[in-house]
């Protein structure tokens, strides 16, 4: 599981204490991972002896460690992150923390990425299991968006887009995206990334999610659903006519989260007739008419925002990661909170960081041996940084 140049594949080496691993994601290679559906409930508590380990090992560690952890993570593991959130309010906690030697992210691959990123170099980024994937940000790769935009100067409209790449893409795809003038967004911010794009040029090729790059379009933009074309990387010409690219606004890649794209419309009227008067607030990477059904639509932070402030009695489905539903649901018992659709399983690469990979990476680093770390390659990181700072400069 060391980890020191960007390839993330390698060996498992012995650790102070044994801890028995899953075998699924054990050395993988992340590329490989896809977004996977299930069923059943979740594994059941950890072993209480890793508890006392974690905090153990933690308390070792002191300043010297800054535990991050995604929303979507699991209770076991959040109740030892330092700060919580999504991504780049993640990656932003880290890069504010110069004094932490190590900075431990319990989320997916692209996300510690962009905390290695955005940290001084003097900082290391871990990931405690490198099999912690995310089957979007796979959707796209570099070679593939090579290909796609080699079309696109083919039919001399490059130079008229303006590539605009989600948060959930990997450290590749936001270097293209610095390369070629553009920017990178949130599930928060990309009406005004999206705007910025469509004031620099006549069309945008937006990376890697369909579902928000659409809705964000049509619904916050006021374009027609007919401005916008889907190119899919695994058919010639990504499927489309020269004219159909000519004439878009906004070229959708074929990407979608694996979670959020398995709600559909159903699953909202069918809450809607098991519970009155509940108000259902959905994410934006879910399909348009998933969207055009619910009654907001929100990042996971609006989402914790407009559930935190609801009023009491008021009742809520929410459209999101199950393990943050059941957070908010705990979080609020004078409310009911419910998941949109409860055959949808939790996010299966982000609970790869289980109790387990957290309590083998924290008494690894404790004992003097760095495992598992992330670090994007300087020029990769260098052009990634330019689309994150064209970011935060948007208007």
């Amino acid at each position: 599981m060391s980890r020191t140049t960007d390839l993330r594949t390698a060996s498992r080496p012995a650790a102070t204490h044994e801890i028995p691993l899953l075998v699924l994601g054990a050395g993988a290679d992340h590329r490989a991972e896809r977004g996977v559906s299930c069923t059943g409930e979740l594994p059941a508590a950890s072993d209480p002896a890793l508890v006392r380990r974690a905090v153990r090992a933690r308390s070792e560690l002191g300043d010297r460690a800054f535990v991050l952890g995604h929303h979507y993570q699991r209770d076991e593991v959040i109740r030892f992150a330092d700060v919580t959130g999504d991504s780049f309010k993640l990656a932003r906690d880290a890069a504010a923390r110069p004094a932490a030697e190590f900075v431990i992210f319990c989320g997916v691959h692209f996300m510690a990425e962009s905390a290695d990123i955005l940290t001084a170099p003097s900082q290391r980024v871990i990931l405690p299991d490198l099999a912690a994937g995310c089957s979007m940000a796979d959707m796209a790769t570099f070679s593939q968006v090579e290909e796609c935009w080699e079309t696109l100067e083919d039919l001399g409209i490059a130079g008229e887009v303006i590539p605009v790449t989600y948060m959930n893409s990997s450290a590749d795809i936001k270097a293209f995206t610095g390369r070629h003038g553009g920017t990178v967004c949130t599930s928060s911010n990309a009406r005004r990334a999206l705007t910025w794009a469509l004031g620099k040029g006549t069309r945008v090729l937006f990376l890697p999610d369909q579902h928000l790059g659409r809705n964000t379009a049509v619904l916050d933009l006021g374009l027609d659903l007919t401005d916008c074309v889907v190119w899919d990387p695994h058919r010639p010409g990504g499927g489309l006519e020269p004219s159909a690219l000519r004439g878009a606004t906004m070229i959708l890649w074929r990407g979608h989260c694996s979670v959020h794209g398995r709600f559909t419309a159903q699953n909202v009227a069918q809450v809607r007739a098991a519970v009155p008067g509940v108000n259902v607030i959905v994410h934006p990477e879910c399909a348009h008419d998933v969207v055009l059904a619910a009654d907001q639509i929100g990042s996971t932070e609006k989402i914790i925002e407009v559930i935190a402030a609801a009023p009491a009695g008021s009742a809520w489905a929410v459209g999101t990661e199950l393990n943050l539903v059941q957070r908010l649901a705990n979080a609020h018992p004078d409310k009911t909170v419910v998941f949109l659709d409860k055959t949808v399983c939790y996010c299966s690469t982000m609970n790869r960081i289980d109790l387990p990979h957290l309590v083998w990476a924290l008494e690894s680093l404790a004992s003097g041996q760095v495992v598992n770390q992330i670090t994007v390659q300087e020029q990769i990181a260098r052009q990634a940084r330019a689309a994150l700072d064209q970011m935060l400069a948007l208007p």
